[in-house]
Formats: C-alpha cells, structure tokens, sequence
C-alpha cells in the first residue's frame, strides 16, 4: 500500500539526515485528508532532547489550529513512537497513528529507547535516574487551587 501522508513522513526523514539537522525521523499530522503540520527530528541541531519529529509536529499543528487537542486529526511517522512521544499522542488525542519504520527497526541502528520501558515499574529511588519525592504538602496547594478554581479549562 502506498499511502501519501506516510511518503510524506519517510521523505521528510530522509532529507532531514541528507540536510544534517538531525535523525532518520519525519512525522506529519493530517486533518479531512490535508496536512496541517509536518516535523523532522531536530534534537542535534535545536540542542533539545524533546525535538522529535512527532513532538514537533504536534506543536506545529496545535500551533496553526489554535487548539490543544488535535481530536479530528492522525499522525504519520516514519517510526514507531518512542516513550515520550506516545505520551504527548495520546495527551494531544490523535484520532489514529499510523507508523513505519518499528522500534525495534530504530534499537538497530542505535535509537534504542526499550530501557525507558523497563525503568517504570522500577520504584523511584531504583531508577537509572533516581526520583525524590519532597515537599508534597505545599504542593498540594496548587492542586488545591485548581480544584477549586471555577471556571478551568478541563484538558
């Protein structure tokens, strides 16, 4: 099967390592059969960890559409999501996500992020990176705040 949008996102990670801006990873974000947003990984040449090309993608459509939920919308990425980017999929409430390339695909030529998977259930404090809960009770008063602030924004 041939699909445009998916061709799009496989030239976008193409050109992205031909141009040197960074990884093999292009994405696009397509809304009533139209692209809206199209993103490359620019990790190395932005110097952010977070710019992956769905990221980026996800910015550039909420951006242009003026919403924080692209609900109508699917993403096409050259490949399988990592961690990070799965999360901000689902937190943006993709209609659907289409991908090529496999994580396992990505693990081979050196973009390996299965380790992320087995940190998680590890408890805090036996994470690569450690987590250190303090000072919780001050601040559950923002959440406090938010609970009772009448008139939020639900997302």
């Amino acid at each position: 099967m041939n699909d445009p949008f998916m061709a799009r996102a496989i030239e976008l990670s193409i050109e992205n390592v031909q141009s040197g801006r960074g990884g093999p990873f292009g994405a696009v974000i397509v809304r009533s059969g139209q692209i809206v947003a199209e993103g490359a990984n620019q990790v190395t040449s932005l110097n952010d960890p977070t710019a992956h090309a769905e990221i980026l993608a996800i910015r550039q459509a909420c951006a242009k559409l003026g919403v924080f939920e692209l609900k109508d919308c699917e993403l096409y990425t050259s490949c399988e999501p990592c961690p990070m980017c799965l999360g901000a999929i689902y937190w943006a409430r993709l209609l659907r996500l289409y991908f090529a390339n496999t994580a396992e695909d990505a693990a081979n030529i050196g973009f390996d992020d299965s380790f992320i998977y087995t940190e998680l259930p590890l408890p805090h404090l036996k994470r690569r990176i450690p987590a250190v809960q303090i000072m919780r009770d001050e601040a559950l008063a923002g959440f406090r705040a938010w609970a009772d602030k009448a008139d939020k924004i639900r997302y």
